[in-house]
């Protein structure tokens, strides 16, 4: 006699709105995280870790070359995440297993121990590239999450918006408290590593914390569509999502706008020689990013995803090139080109993941294949090829300049180092409209390599 065995069982159920709360807040941790490093990196190895000139530039290069190979790992990621299958569901278990590693790792960063410069960059260059492979793991489930929990459109529109919004929160957050809170944990006149070192690991604690609720209370749809694949499978039906990858080329280009946030606390003691009044900049910027991210998913009510998308994006143009001849001189005047780059950015910021979201539910409907990680890995691969190329050309701008901490500063220098936030966001916004022109949904139903097994 033989006993039937039951079947493991299975998540509990989670309303949408629980889901929705819990993954806003999930991003919000995360997001704490990556404007820790993004925001404050190198300022914290130029003005604390002091690092040369010299040293900048090898940082540059560092997180350029590194974030290209990271990116390069993220559909990598994806397709391991369509590949697995656990009582989980497949986008779980890496949010659960990530967090520890990545605040550990982004404690480490800015912890830099005093020696030589080699063994500094050498310390620097080995922390920095584990995290951002770690980083890969935890953030691309988070982003095909909210694509696979949430099958209405205009529900999925709303939590991206959300997201993007109190993401911008905890950027603004983290951007104007992490300063004043390194002063007080230094116990001292001066800022010190020491400071740095306990404010970012305590940051980073919370913040992965926070991020764990994506997996306590965060589900996945469940789809008839094919959603196993072979790696040969899962890329075929990639590269077959040409909408998709519009939206990544695009997104690439639209690096530049990136540049502000990687380079302002250097720029403000540059221009104004008070690391204070970045988060005036700051501030302005935040606002910006928050008003965007509440108003676009009514904006897009009215007009297509695209066309809002389009139109944000040369309207920055606009703003960055204006911005340029209004200068720098005048705090206020800065502050309301930067609020207004902020709101057109933000646009683009909720846009992008709801364009991928649309682009993997028109491919399911005429292919009937799901790969939420792989196409979603786009959307994580193209933010590290943004702030890889951003911190990149920025150090580039810093060593044509000649700055470097207690150096005398000059017009020149200071224009050199305007002509980074402006002129080159500039072109890029006007770069990255040309493939969202072609961005189409609705295309005749395909064989792809999914099919051809």
């Amino acid at each position: 006699m033989t006993t039937a065995v039951a079947p493991a069982p299975g998540p509990k159920e989670v309303s949408q709105s629980k889901q929705h709360v819990a993954i806003v807040t999930a991003a919000f941790g995360q997001n704490a995280i990556q404007t820790l490093v993004t925001t404050f990196i190198i300022g914290y190895l130029l003005e604390y870790a002091h690092f040369s000139t010299a040293a900048i530039g090898v940082v540059g290069l560092i997180i350029t070359v590194a974030k290209v190979l990271d990116a390069v790992s993220d559909p990598v990621m994806g397709s391991i995440i369509d590949m697995t299958q656990t009582r989980w569901g497949k986008l779980r278990p890496y949010i659960l297993f990530s967090a520890l590693p990545v605040a550990v790792l982004t404690g480490a960063m800015f912890s830099v121990p005093k020696g030589s410069p080699t063994l500094q960059l050498v310390f620097f260059g080995v922390v920095y590239v584990l995290w951002g492979f770690i980083y890969t793991v935890c953030d691309v489930p988070l982003w095909a999450l909210i694509g696979s929990a949430f099958v209405d459109p205009l529900v999925r529109t709303r939590v991206v918006g959300d997201v993007r919004a109190f993401g911008s929160i905890s950027l603004g957050l983290v951007t104007l408290l992490t300063l004043p809170l390194v002063a007080v944990l230094s116990f001292g006149q001066k800022i010190t590593t020491t400071g740095w070192s306990i404010t970012v690991f305590g940051i980073a604690i919370v913040g992965m914390a926070l991020y764990l609720l994506a997996f306590f209370f965060g589900r996945e749809r469940v789809t008839e569509a094919r959603t196993k694949l072979s790696f040969r499978q899962l890329f075929g039906a990639l590269f077959h999502n040409k909408p998709l990858l519009l939206v990544l080329v695009g997104s690439v280009l639209g690096f530049g706008r990136n540049i502000v946030q990687t380079g302002g606390t250097v720029l403000v003691v540059v221009w104004y020689h008070n690391a204070g009044d970045f988060t005036l900049i700051g501030a302005a910027l935040i606002v910006g990013l928050i008003l965007a991210a509440f108003l676009t998913p009514f904006l897009i009510r009215r007009i297509s995803a695209k066309n809002a998308a389009i139109g944000s994006t040369l309207i920055a143009a606009v703003i960055y090139v204006a911005n340029y001849f209004a200068g720098y001189s005048n705090l206020v005047v800065l502050m309301v080109f930067v609020f207004l780059a902020g709101i057109s950015s933000g646009i683009y910021l909720v846009l992008q993941p709801t364009l991928i979201a649309d682009a993997v539910d028109d491919v399911e409907k005429r292919t009937g294949v799901r790969n939420d990680g792989i196409s979603f890995a786009t959307l994580t691969f193209s933010s590290k090829v943004i702030v890889a190329l951003a911190s990149g050309v920025f150090a580039l701008f810093v060593v044509i300049a000649g700055y470097e901490a207690g150096v005398k500063v000059t017009p020149t220098m200071e224009n050199i180092l305007f002509m980074s936030i402006t002129l080159v966001p500039a072109l890029s916004c006007v770069l990255c409209v040309i493939p969202l022109w072609f961005y189409r949904l609705g295309g005749p139903t395909t064989v792809t390599a999914a099919d051809q097994v």
